[in-house]
């Protein structure tokens, strides 16, 4: 390989064609990570011994075999990481937790690797990056300016190519304006999709835990891994799709009067052409009262809800403020004074403005917004570190109040070579739609991703979601599971039910397997072939039943996920690489039954 490119898809396909391995990998980023010195993006990082040591039982088991073998990810320092302390940012509060988070702990059994904690505004408080005692982390394009916060480190890591990947969290902003300010995807899950056990809190009953990447593709293919009802932790949910239209999205933007840019022209005339560019992809744009939203985001820090800060973490300043930074423990200690009566009070104000915005979903699929209004340099930081970071979260921070998922995507460049961004809101669960949404709409700008600006990775894009009915999955058969073929029981006795009959996406290729009783075929997408695709059937089931499927699929067969003719994704068969060995290539019948006809003495 000539460069390493990171994004998640060319990474495993470079371990697939045996181009690079984990262990190469880890010390081309321990070398990269050297090179730029005290950047102030890490507080601990895992030993290189370690590291290697990890690559190595990754690769003794093979790159198929999980879905993030040896891709790399940072941890923003507030999250739980077995083996290295957790000090959010105050090495006086730090302690060594006795195990991971159950997000760190699902992405390592997924087989990716874990490179260290990454640098925060203390306490997860502030959206500049600039509130560490470990230094500031700064954009990736101009050293003078700030990389946003809080999740700062773990936003330069991945834009820098120090990493596929990050956790941050989310309370404020802290998972997008950080994202906006170095070209890359931030996303804010809705709360409780992913466990927050294991992060210190800042705001518990708002916090979530963000993904940074440089897909949107990238990040959900992260998120779906990370995400999972957690018994234990009480601020989890189980997940309840909400879908959204993804091909004709509408989409509510700022009228041209409430656009606040504080000054900052450059970064309105971005945002005015990524509602031009959201349109010329079949969108339609509604301008939207943004007061109903606005009155909400002053709720966060100009209401009591600032004392749940205070509840996380007050008793250490009250004993050890001096060894906090001044600005987060004044900002955290406002709440120390406030009373129950303030708090409802607030409650009450803010579940009015929740009824009146949950009014506007049904007219809405989500809200396109700037993700920050303007950035600013360090300098200007420090001079005014309080009223400069509320301008930051002009647009980010009513969307955990208001229970709404988000993602900030890249959105161009101003003249003065910085990026600017945008994040697309919509309501609670709609998650995966919205995604989807983002991803079209970052492809069709011309900023790529981090700080090469990288274009988007093709095989990284998510295609529309296969339509679903009553929480029931799709999976796409092709062989012996077809109607009339020996296997379809194993369907029809579970409830199944044929949907449709289809063919997969062009670049597939089709092998007939040997020594298997009844004969199997398998699929295996071949990027760069242009076929005809192979025709299969779409069949509906429970996820109890697919889950019962699953133990009886024999290897090299496995589960996977299928990209059809029109571009839908469903679950379907696919093989491991070893299966193919002695496969015969039948991809020119275009289908099993097809094959079956044209060979009948053939027993696979």
């Amino acid at each position: 390989m000539t460069r390493l490119d990171l994004q998640i898809p060319a990474l495993l396909e470079a371990y697939r064609t045996r181009q690079l391995t984990p262990s190469a990998m880890v010390r081309l980023l321990d070398a990269k990570i050297a090179a730029r010195g005290a950047d102030a993006v890490w507080i601990e990082r895992v030993p290189l011994e370690a590291l290697l040591a990890g690559a190595a039982a990754l690769e003794a088991r093979g790159p198929s075999e999980l879905p993030l073998h040896g891709v790399p990810f940072a941890v923003k320092d507030n999250i739980d990481v077995e083996g290295l302390p957790t000090t959010a940012g105050c090495p006086a509060y730090g302690y060594r937790p006795a195990g991971s988070a159950p997000v760190v702990a699902a992405l390592e059994a997924a087989g990716a690797i874990c490179l260290g904690k990454t640098n925060l505004d203390q306490f997860a408080t502030g959206l500049v990056g600039t509130r560490s005692p470990y230094g500031a982390p700064r954009s990736v394009f101009d050293a003078r300016y700030i990389s946003g916060g809080s999740s700062s480190g773990s936003a330069v890591a991945v834009a820098a190519g120090l990493a596929s990947f990050a956790l941050g969290t989310d309370t404020a902003g802290s998972g997008r304006v950080p994202a906006a300010f170095n070209n890359i995807v931030g996303l804010k899950p809705s709360r409780g999709l992913i466990s927050t056990r294991g992060v210190l809190p800042a705001c518990r009953s708002l916090d979530c835990v963000s993904v940074f990447a440089l897909t949107a593709g990238d990040a959900w293919a992260v998120t779906r891994i990370a995400m999972g009802h957690d018994k234990d932790d009480p601020f989890s949910r189980a997940i309840d799709a909400r879908p959204l239209d993804i091909a004709t999205p509408t989409l509510g933007v700022l009228k041209p009067e409430a656009q606040e840019f504080f000054g900052d022209a450059d970064a309105q005339a971005l945002y005015v052409k990524a509602i031009a560019d959201a349109e010329a992809l079949g969108a339609r744009i509604v301008p939207i009262d943004y007061g109903l939203f606005a009155e909400a985001a002053r709720l966060l820090y100009g209401g009591p809800f600032v004392a749940e800060r205070f509840a996380a973490v007050g008793a250490f300043l009250r004993q050890r403020g001096d060894e906090a930074d001044p600005t987060v423990r004044a900002i955290i200690e406002a709440g120390a004074d406030l009373s129950a009566a303030d708090l409802f009070a607030a409650e009450h104000k803010l579940a009015a403005l929740k009824a009146s915005v949950d009014t506007l979903w049904p007219t809405l699929d989500a809200l396109l917004l700037p993700t920050a209004p303007t950035t600013y340099t360090v300098e200007a930081i420090t001079a005014e570190p309080i009223a400069l970071n509320a301008k930051l979260g002009t647009y980010t921070n009513f969307v955990n109040l208001l229970d709404c998922a988000a993602i900030a995507v890249p959105a161009g460049f101003g003249p003065n070579g910085l990026p600017f961004g945008v994040s697309l809101i919509g309501p609670c669960h709609a998650d995966a739609d919205l995604v989807r949404i983002a991803d079209r709409l970052h492809r069709a700008s011309p900023s790529g991703t981090g700080a090469t600006r990288a274009t988007p990775d093709l095989r990284s894009r998510l295609a529309p979601t296969e339509p679903r009915e009553d929480g029931r999955a799709h999976l796409a058969v092709v062989g012996a599971h077809l109607s009339g073929e020996p296997l379809n029981g194993q369907l029809t006795r579970r409830g199944a039910k044929l949907v449709r009959t289809t063919r997969t996406a062009s670049d597939y290729r089709f092998y007939a397997l040997r020594g298997t009783e009844p004969p199997k075929p398998a699929l295996q997408r071949s990027p760069g072939f242009a076929g005809q695709g192979i025709e299969v059937e779409v069949w509906a089931l429970s996820l109890s039943a697919l889950g019962a499927l699953l133990t009886e699929i024999p290897p090299p067969l496995g589960l996977g996920t299928l990209t059809l003719a029109d571009g839908t994704t469903v679950q379907g068969f696919i093989v491991e690489p070893f299966g193919l060995d002695d496969a015969v290539d039948i991809t020119a019948f275009g289908g099993w039954r097809a094959y079956r006809r044209a060979t009948p003495q053939q027993k696979g």
